[in-house]
């Protein structure tokens, strides 16, 4: 007999009921005798039985199911005497123990210890030798065949763990790239949109410049379109433009802050699809945070290649007022890190950020 029991967490159904079906040869001795008093004495014992196997179903203690197993036996000792279908009380026994008890060799001794109790039994009340062998058979086969059962269950159940907690932990990490991604996106193209909503109120408190003024608002309606088409990028994970398009972007909101952006050096040949996008990404996070913190009237960009390592250098001549590390910065330091990278942060006179990436690190990650 075998059942997809399985050690915890598995809830009773039909299929668990199914192995009820043996319980017909527990009649078989009542239909010889025609006995309404046996019959009754039959049924009320099957009763028990049935009582403590859906007992043991519905229990999740291992404690409590070993009880069920013991009481199992125990009904079996009490009615063989009079009844040569109770062999099969010590089979459900036998058939269910390895799925409570992992431990193999346990298993085997009981399963011994059972098919010597039925051995003693049979000689002490001189019993049928030929139904005691067959039962003794049944106990070494069917326990001995569920032991491998009962393994493979518990390898799957772990297996199902493990796939669960992998999953976990993916949604957990998808869902701090969407919050670090949204930062940065967001964070960027919203101010940028401040600015040049303010400058577009500006102009047009003044009465001056109206075309300027509607040029800007032409910006700002252009630039909440990009931040909507980069939300659903960062959602979809596909968000990286290029340094190029970054570098445009940086000087577009730094101009319209009123700060002057230089750029030194180019960026380096070859670039790996993941360095680029983690250096565009700190750049957009730093020019945000210049024209939020900064007041700062420059910024300098500076691009070096040099022994086997790519640097990013921002530097403003701002007086930043937060020193503490935020979203933005913690974010940019984990994506760097996560390419065996460094991150180098000073802010004595104005803001100096240097990031530093291994050769090759984008086809390493």
């Amino acid at each position: 007999m075998h059942t997809d029991l399985i050690p915890s967490g598995k809830r009773m159904d039909r299929s668990d009921l199914f192995w009820l079906a043996y319980l017909v040869f527990f009649f078989i001795e009542p239909l010889i005798r025609r006995s309404a008093v046996y019959w009754i004495e039959s049924i009320g014992i099957a009763a028990i039985f049935v009582g403590l196997y859906l007992t043991f179903l519905m229990l999740r203690k291992v404690n409590w199911r070993l009880l069920c197993l013991g009481g199992m036996v125990l009904l079996g000792v009490l009615t063989l005497p009079f009844n040569g279908g109770a062999i099969g009380f010590f089979i459900y026994a036998a058939a269910l123990l390895p799925f409570v008890v992992a431990s193999v060799p346990i298993v085997l001794i009981t399963l011994l210890a059972e098919t010597v109790l039925l051995a003693l039994e049979t000689w002490r009340m001189h019993l049928n030798p030929y139904n005691a062998a067959m039962g003794a058979f049944f106990i070494v086969v069917v326990g001995g065949s569920n032991i491998f059962f009962g393994q493979k269950q518990r390898a799957d159940c772990k297996l199902r763990m493990a796939q669960e907690e992998i999953e976990a932990l993916a949604a957990v990490a998808e869902r701090e790239r969407i919050a670090r991604d949204l930062h940065d996106v967001l964070g960027h193209t919203l101010s940028v949109i401040v600015l040049k909503a303010e400058l577009a109120g500006r102009l047009l408190a003044r009465g001056e410049e109206i075309g300027r003024a509607a040029a800007e608002i032409a910006d700002v309606e252009q630039t909440a379109r990009t931040a909507l088409a980069e939300v659903r990028e960062t959602i979809g994970g596909y968000r990286a433009h290029g340094l190029a398009a970054e570098m445009d972007a940086a000087r577009s909101a730094l101009t319209a802050a009123g700060v002057q952006f230089e750029v030194h050096g180019m960026p380096a040949m070859g670039l790996q699809p993941a360095e680029e996008t983690v250096l565009g990404l700190a750049l957009r996070e730093a020019v945000t945070n210049v024209v939020r913190h900064a007041k700062a009237s420059t910024c300098h960009l500076r691009f070096v290649a040099e022994n086997g390592r790519r640097l990013l250098l921002i530097e403003d001549n701002g007086t930043h007022t937060i020193h503490r590390e935020g979203n933005g910065l913690r974010g940019m330091r984990e994506r760097v890190e996560s390419l065996g990278g460094t991150i180098q942060l000073e802010r004595d006179h104005g803001t100096r950020l240097l990031i530093e990436l291994p050769d090759g690190a984008g086809s390493a990650s």
